[in-house]
């Protein structure tokens, strides 16, 4: 068993490791088979160890394989196994059918098409495997109703690769999808476990690579990365000791309409707090008053016109637009004048509302949609985009260039030839508004530090979620994204706060 990897795979590229694996590398794929069974009974053993009785729903590929193998290594155990085979054992071929044989050679006696109750201590769910992209129906369907309807009488359940219905690339729930306490995958982690629906049906993953050569993985890309503490040595060293503010950037902050502005101090505090060296926020004369004598380091100017930001634009390294800037007269005529500008820009909020009605593309910027204003920016609903996340952070690039955040439970980040960057980190409890605010203060605080566009990004983006994982330390609800400015600070500092 190992850690869970940093690279993610869909599913064609996971069936091309396992064919690297037995055809060039002399692995026979029973052998791989007993690897994947032995890996899995010994997750069960671990987490049940109490359990003698299994249910085993098995389905007529190599999913099903695996708990046969799953099943003979039981019986050997003394254990009480009850098998169900969902397909005519003359359906399967290979080394599934090879599997079966091992497990009436041990004694089992599958129940073939029968639909028995499930009642036992721990469900093994080997039923559909990483091909599964439609919607799951008949018995299959009715199997993953009875294994969740075990689960909620209390038994446990382990998903043998991936939960059935659980599509392995999107993460999307196909009609209905099994939900496992533990899921133990195999050789490469696959993308859908990780984002949509994945994490709730998958419960604790397990990765185990079956001992296959590192080789194997060689000249083949992740789909996905998520982001270790190298990158943040990489990204974030030490100041030098001869340091002074104008080379750690100066950030603009351009929003906070009336009623609003409380969004833009909070994006504009969360700049300072990620180590930009200048901070002026360009907002309502009313607010600007209140907001320097509130947090006198912010270098706050009241603007009514684009004119008002002449000086502001000529002296700043990095802008962000959006935060409580309203769609009204007041925000639209901002908005304008600074995409006309060069600087590098992260646009959120209501500067991605006006940009799905005035479509652009340009390299040097971060757009930061949740998945509603995702929909508006791709034109498409918000079932859409929450469907397909991957596909949908990939779009954003494809229409408007530079970089695209997507935020929600498994925050992506994508730019052009590159692999898609996922955050696993983040918690419930940051489902509050301000939160985006917040990370758009990250994002661009890096930006103006020197991060090229891509990495100031994807590593504000980790730095946001682990932040508000540490604030939520005191429960997740009643968590306010002010909760998490402290945090900031010793994450952007790695050589001196918490890994």
């Amino acid at each position: 068993m190992s850690a869970l990897p940093n690279t993610l795979y869909r599913a064609e590229q996971v069936r091309e490791l396992d064919r690297r694996a037995i055809e060039e590398h002399g692995i026979p794929g029973f052998d791989l088979m007993q690897r994947a069974a032995a890996a899995a009974y010994g997750v069960l053993r671990k987490r049940w160890p109490d359990a003698r009785h299994l249910h085993i729903v098995c389905g007529p590929g190599n999913n099903g394989g695996d708990g046969c193998v799953i099943g003979m290594l039981a019986l050997a155990e003394g254990l009480d196994v009850t098998l169900e085979l969902l397909c005519d054992p003359g359906r399967l071929k290979g080394d599934a059918l090879r599997a079966l044989q091992a497990y009436k050679q041990a004694g089992g006696y599958p129940a073939v098409m029968s639909a028995p109750p499930v009642q036992a201590d721990v469900v093994v769910d080997a039923l559909l495997g990483t091909g599964t992209d439609r919607a799951v129906e008949g018995a299959f369907l009715d199997a993953v109703q009875r294994i969740n309807a075990a689960a909620q009488a209390g038994a446990g359940v382990l998903g043998v690769d991936i939960p059935s219905g659980l599509h392995a690339d999107t993460g999307q729930v196909l009609g209905a999808a099994v939900r496992a306490d533990t899921t133990v995958t195999f050789i490469g982690m696959k993308v859908g476990l990780l984002i949509g629906s994945g994490p709730a049906c998958a419960g604790e993953l397990v990765f185990d690579d079956l001992a296959v050569p590192a080789r194997v993985y060689d000249e083949l890309p992740p789909a996905v990365v998520r982001i270790g503490p190298q990158e943040y040595q990489r990204c974030l060293p030490p100041r030098k000791r001869d340091a002074h503010k104008n080379r750690h950037g100066h950030v603009l902050c351009i929003g906070g309409d009336y009623g609003t502005a409380g969004a833009i101090r909070l994006a504009a505090e969360a700049a300072l707090r990620s180590g930009a060296g200048l901070v002026s926020v360009a907002t309502r004369p009313e607010a600007a008053v209140a907001m320097s004598q509130a947090r006198p380091e912010l270098m706050c100017r009241g603007v009514e016109s684009p004119e008002d930001l002449d000086s502001l634009l000529s002296s700043t390294d990095a802008v962000l637009l959006g935060p409580g800037l309203g769609q009204g007269d007041w925000g639209r005529v901002l908005w304008a004048k600074v995409i006309d500008s060069r600087l590098p820009l992260v646009v959120d909020a209501d500067g991605l509302n006006l940009l799905a009605a005035n479509p652009g593309q340009r390299t040097n910027w971060v757009l930061t949609p949740h998945p509603g204003e995702a929909a508006r920016l791709l034109e498409a609903s918000n079932a859409d985009i929450q469907a397909d996340r991957l596909g949908a952070v990939q779009g954003l690039v494809t229409r408007y260039g530079g970089v695209a955040v997507l935020k929600g439970a498994g925050t992506l980040v994508a730019v052009e030839n590159q692999p898609v960057t996922l955050c696993t980190a983040g918690n419930p409890g940051m489902a509050v508004g301000g939160m985006g605010d917040l990370l758009g203060g990250v994002i661009v605080a890096l930006l103006a530090q020197g991060l090229g566009l891509y990495d100031a990004a994807r590593l504000a983006v980790d730095v946001h979620a682990r932040a508000g994982d540490l604030a939520a330390k005191d429960g997740e609800r009643g968590l306010l994204p002010s909760d998490l400015l402290p945090h900031l600070r010793s994450l952007v500092n790695p050589s001196v706060g918490p890994d």
